[in-house]
């Protein structure tokens, strides 16, 4: 611990504390049930080891290979971003603008409600998509990433979650590959048959401008996927294409929920209040005030 104080390592005593857990194979009751216990030589060697790449900067959720999110433990290695707490705000407001569509059953006639088509766009570890499949039983979810190293990632993660049956990964830009007939996501009308339209689009994308790449804690700067991380010089270049296809591929009524960079909120609302597709566009803040979510609905 004092070797991760000494190097600045965030959250130091949390973080030796899951090496530790992680070197000894033990959860945290064990740990405590047994704090005189001494660690046996392979065990002190393995903690030693991992104490000393965290000091040096890496990740302990890439240490130790998962990150809780939304209750579930993910798989995580540097070919994925890694979960947030801040991202869980996506799923909260998916949840809440889909209001009675996300209800598998509806209350008022006991029939079960119509299936649900989501895209996850720029999935990663799958923490959105999976997140989504647990909490909409009747979505039928296609999570694309631009990374195959993700998606392989992400197969294991839903495979864990044993809801695979339900979503499909896709390696593509955006949305590109899930235009019907291999089509282009942009041409204005062209998916108007239910099958070929979504209700739900979401993602976390890449929204670091590149000039604050320095600006950027040392684990993330150096460590997290370059791809998942960068939105462009300014960062807010890949919203404008996303907003642009996902107004071509939502059915009407459709709902369009995007994660936030620092200071691009008044930006991204820009790209959607300049066309006519869009309505009651949101805001919500994350817990440290922060706009986090944008939300949209499409006309």
């Amino acid at each position: 611990m004092a070797r991760l104080r000494k190097t600045n390592v965030p959250s130091h005593t949390l973080a030796a504390e899951l090496l530790l857990m992680h070197a000894c194979g033990r959860n945290r009751a064990w740990l405590y049930a047994h704090s005189d216990e001494p660690l046996d030589a392979a065990e002190a060697e393995k903690y030693f080891a991992l104490i000393a790449r965290r000091a040096a900067g890496e990740p302990t959720q890439y240490l130790t290979g998962k990150q809780e999110f939304w209750g579930l433990e993910f798989e995580v290695t540097p070919a994925v971003l890694i979960p947030r707490p801040e991202t869980e705000h996506v799923i909260e407001v998916a949840l809440e603008r889909l209001g009675a569509r996300g209800i598998k059953i509806n209350m008022k006639t006991g029939a079960p409600s119509p299936p649900l088509r989501v895209a996850d766009v720029g999935t990663g570890s799958g923490c959105i998509a999976i997140a989504l499949a647990h909490e909409l039983p009747h979505a039928e979810i296609f999570a694309t990433d631009i990374s195959s190293a993700a998606l392989e990632v992400a197969r294991r993660n839903a495979q864990r979650h044993a809801v695979s049956d339900r979503i499909h990964f896709t390696e593509c830009d955006l949305l590109a590959a899930l235009a019907p007939a291999g089509g282009n996501p942009t041409d204005a009308g062209r998916y108007e048959t239910p099958e070929a339209r979504f209700d739900l689009i979401a993602s976390n994308p890449p929204y670091v401008a590149r000039i604050e790449a320095e600006t950027l804690a040392r684990e993330v700067r150096d460590h997290e996927p370059h791809t998942a991380l960068f939105g462009g010089a300014d960062g807010v270049e890949i919203y404008a294409r996303l907003i642009e296809q996902a107004g071509s591929m939502l059915r009407c009524g459709g709902i369009l929920v995007l994660e936030l960079g620092y200071n691009s909120a008044d930006r991204v609302r820009a790209m959607l209040a300049a066309e006519r597709r869009w309505a009651n566009i949101s805001i919500t803040n994350d817990l440290a005030g922060i706009p986090r979510v944008l939300a949209a609905e499409r006309i």
